[in-house]
């Protein structure tokens, strides 16, 4: 997270989805933080839909609530579906007629063609970043909150004001917050079931190799500030420690 001059720093906005049963009741959650310090929160909720729906309703939502706002926006969310789709799927979705490679219509196009008019149209940019939902992530712990309480179909009490009165410490943003590699990917020079060299996290300032993503995730869970990230290789581990300035 850039916390340089206030007027480099993006607009931040966390997102998340939830349905129950998949088809079932849905909600969708969003925070807003603006360059001013303003926090707003979102929700809403349908009483039937899929959890990809609130996926995308929720980035729909806050940029729509943003289109006259100027600035950059960075957008969080755990859901790789909507990283995915709106930053490698569409063009080609587009190109096909709105269908598949396999053939097929493309799922939930509606708003699809929605989020990429938004981010088409956003002069300033939108950046997409993922976060890893359930490790205590602040902000995505608060709009997974407000996404399940609509789903459940409860009215929670959402937030409008400065940031130095809201409760979540929402800029405790993880230093990853790259896109886990897709099942079918296959990264330079290995093969897609290639075995992690270690997982790597620093809380409070102290790094820790692990050999395993749950023996890292019970080390980060909850814990604010707290980084960690996957190494392929040796070579990969010291170059995250150098970046993290950092060592074991």
């Amino acid at each position: 997270m850039n916390t340089g001059q206030e007027s480099i720093r993006p607009i931040v906005v966390f997102t998340d989805g939830a349905a129950k049963g998949n088809p079932g009741p849905g909600g969708w959650g969003a925070v807003v933080v603006t360059t001013g310090g303003g926090v707003r929160e979102f929700g809403g909720g349908s009483p039937h839909t899929t959890n990809n729906r609130m996926e995308l309703t929720g980035p729909i939502e806050a940029l729509a609530h943003l289109k006259a706002t100027t600035g950059r926006i960075a957008v969080y969310t755990d859901s790789s579906y909507v990283i995915r789709g709106i930053s490698e799927w569409i063009p080609s979705w587009h190109r096909r007629g709105w269908r598949t490679i396999e053939g097929k219509d493309v799922l939930n196009r509606d708003l699809w063609e929605r989020l990429w008019t938004l981010v088409r149209d956003r002069a300033d940019g939108v950046e997409w970043h993922y976060v890893r939902g359930h490790i205590g992530v602040p902000g995505n712990e608060r709009v997974d909150e407000i996404a399940t309480a609509f789903a459940m179909q409860k009215v929670p009490r959402l937030f409008e004001g400065p940031i130095a009165d809201y409760p979540v410490h929402i800029l405790d943003i993880p230093a990853d917050t790259s896109l886990p590699q897709a099942s079918g990917d296959k990264p330079s020079g290995a093969g897609s079931n290639k075995k992690p060299f270690s997982y790597l996290s620093v809380v409070d300032g102290v790094a820790m190799r692990h050999t395993s993503w749950p023996e890292c995730e019970r080390r980060v869970k909850g814990r604010s500030g707290a980084r960690f990230k996957k190494a392929m290789s040796a070579m990969d581990e010291a170059a995250i420690l150098k970046a993290w300035d950092v060592q074991l």
